[in-house]
């Protein structure tokens, strides 16, 4: 195929929100994709572009001239803008990114690191928005009729020399006179002021704080910051505009309740994160009956004053009451913000006891009791199927419950039913797309079926939503290391080691990192020390990964030597072949390897899809027998 080496200016477009439509209304979304690539292909013509690709909802276009590029882009955000101003229409948004530079030309598309950087270019955009690099910047300064303005100092994920990036400043958009103004539906809720008297009731507004962020995470198009995230900040001191600038959001939400009796008052108000002005302030003086209510009327009232439109599903969602019984509802604000399982099961179990028909309690309970049987606190087959019984008690009474369907896909997981994994993740995304642990749960099982890019992508978009969190940084970084990219995952690991050594990810999987960048010694040595916080026989546990470690190494008596007493732990316990299996596939025994994970499906361990995927076993991929096993699993799709 023949190839050759231009400068070119590379422009990346993106439409906003076009995913999460397609979830509850896909012939509108086809419709509005449609739209946008008649008004998009007829532009770039006009104003000599070329077309290299459409990736669904987005184009990649490459243009000789860097001003042309600019005013074609400048074009199209103005025929939308006008479009989208019309009565009753429903908007199309685009995100633009322009970077100028080499490209190598194959056949029709197009490659090389000014692709990669204009690829990274186009999210700083905000909707309806176009960003550009300095390269660009210096081409068209003073030759447009609109300001340009450098944005904050930019990270780009694999650009390794830096940018500096600017915005054009179009003439409809208030924020004008800003720099950088950061996207308004990007919102984070932050932990309402503790106004009760009583210390006894001081979890109900952390779990007010909880619930008003789970309800306007119901408005698709805001992406809302995570409890985790947002927590951190209870009782700060923090300005507004140093909490926006750390959470890279451009709305926060922050307020007080009082609680006295039957009677709450929460008062809130939504400010502006670019420059600490206030846009909308609310009291709500209601009875605990009406908790509910208040949520749904914050949530409604944030997506009116940020200008978006809910989509009647949400909105039926949104006025939805969970309970009519203050003190069942109590009892559930005890258990999610209770210290251990045990005790939010407890509590949990007492709010249903007082309402029968609580099915968010009841997918709450069942998740909690799952999770004892992960941790083996108590016996694995008898936790998961007590938390499917009541998961599926939780979808009877409420089909809609997105939380419902994230943990029943986990309950599934957990006996080997995998084809209802994917329909059951695939419907609580379908009701809430942007819910942390389903996301968690997704970018998981991706990885398990190979389809490792849209796996990184939702572990990122994890991250996108809680980026203070330091275990969902911890599981972006084991997943990169999974997904064979070391170095990311070796640098975010230090990070995370630094803020809290005693996160369980970071040692055992910066130790696997170090391995498959070859540093044997230094990994080898940092799995052995994991081991002491956490001695168990599974399959991503440090005896595993440091069994595995020794064969990349070739240290094959120390691998024996752990294979020995891995095989007298399994004589005594009658689990644990899968470290077994690893450990003869280190050695390079493939027939052994293979007939130990023939024994797993006996066992049917909560690990074994990972073990299809994962580094564990690179070295059986090309044989037909592993992928027959990995076939039984029901992988393969």
């Amino acid at each position: 195929m023949a190839s050759n080496r231009r400068l070119a200016a590379i422009v990346f477009t993106d439409m906003v929100g076009s995913t999460a439509l397609a979830q509850v209304d896909e012939p509108e979304a086809l419709r509005r994709r449609e739209e946008q690539e008649r008004l998009i292909r007829s532009l770039v013509a006009s104003h000599q572009g070329r077309e290299v690709k459409s990736m669904g909802d987005g184009f990649l276009l490459e243009f000789e001239s860097a001003l042309r590029a600019v005013e074609c882009a400048i074009d199209i955000q103005e025929r939308l803008h006008d479009r989208n101003s019309r009565p009753g229409a429903r908007p199309i948004q685009l995100r633009v990114g322009i970077h100028l530079g080499d490209i190598e030309v194959r056949g029709n598309d197009i490659f090389g690191d000014s692709v990669n950087v204009a690829s990274r270019i186009e999210p700083l955009a905000a909707p309806g928005g176009i960003c550009l690099t300095e390269p660009v910047f210096g081409q068209v300064r003073n030759k447009l009729p609109h300001r340009l303005e450098r944005l904050p100092a930019q990270s780009l994920k694999n650009v390794r020399f830096p940018f500096d990036v600017y915005r054009v400043v179009l003439p409809w958009e208030g924020g004008a006179d800003r720099a950088g103004a950061r996207d308004p539906h990007r919102v984070a809720v932050m932990p309402l002021v503790n106004l009760i008297a009583d210390p006894t009731e001081a979890y109900f507004a952390d779990g007010m704080t909880e619930e008003i962020i789970s309800a306007i995470s119901k408005v698709r198009e805001l992406d809302v910051i995570s409890r985790t995230s947002v927590m951190q900040y209870k009782d700060t001191t923090r300005k507004v505009v140093e909490i926006g600038s750390d959470l890279n959001v451009g709305t926060l939400l922050e307020g007080s309740v009082r609680k006295a009796g039957n009677r709450v008052r929460i008062a809130v108000q939504l400010i502006d994160a670019n420059d600490d002005k206030h846009l909308w302030a609310e009291n709500y003086d209601r009875t605990l009956e009406d908790v509910f209510s208040i949520q749904s009327e914050i949530a409604q009232s944030v997506a009116t004053m940020l200008k978006v439109t809910l989509l009647e599903k949400d909105r039926k969602r949104l006025e939805t009451i969970p309970t009519r019984d203050p003190e069942a509802h109590a009892l559930y604000l005890r258990g999610i913000a209770a210290p251990t399982w045990e005790s939010a099961i407890e509590y949990f179990q007492q709010a249903i006891a007082r309402d029968p028909e609580y099915a968010l309690a009841y997918a709450l309970l069942a998740n909690a009791v799952l999770q004892m049987g992960f941790q083996e606190i108590t016996p694995a087959k008898e936790s998961s199927e007590r938390g499917e019984r009541l998961v599926l008690r939780a979808l009877a009474l409420d089909p809609s419950l997105a939380e419902a369907h994230a943990v029943l896909a986990v309950a599934l997981f957990s006996r080997g039913e995998y084809i209802g994994v994917e329909r059951e993740l695939a419907a609580a995304l379908e009701l809430d797309p942007n819910h942390l642990t389903t996301l968690g749960h997704k970018s998981n099982w991706e990885r398990f079926k190979r389809h490792f890019a849209e796996s990184e992508r939702l572990a990122r978009r994890r991250l996108e939503l809680a980026p203070l969190s330091l275990d969902t940084l911890q599981d972006l970084a084991h997943y990169l290391t999974m997904l064979r990219k070391p170095d990311e995952a070796v640098e975010i690991f230090t990070k995370v080691r630094a803020a809290d050594p005693s996160v369980f990810w970071a040692g055992q999987s910066l130790g696997m990192a170090y391995v498959l960048q070859g540093e044997f010694e230094e990994g080898i040595a940092i799995l052995r020390d994991a081991i002491g916080s956490n001695p168990s026989w599974g399959l991503e546990t440090p005896r595993t990964f440091l069994g595995w470690a020794l064969g990349r190494a070739r240290r094959y008596e120390e691998l024996r030597a752990l294979l020995a007493e891995a095989l007298a732990w399994h004589e005594t316990n009658h689990r644990g072949a899968l470290p077994i299996a690893v450990f003869y596939a280190g050695l390079g025994e493939n027939d052994r390897a293979l007939e130990w994970l023939e024994k797993c499906f006996e066992e049917r361990p909560y690990m074994l899809p990972a073990a299809f995927s994962d580094v564990y076993f690179e070295s059986l991929w090309a044989d037909p027998r592993f992928e027959v096993l990995r076939s039984r699993v029901g992988l393969t799709g």
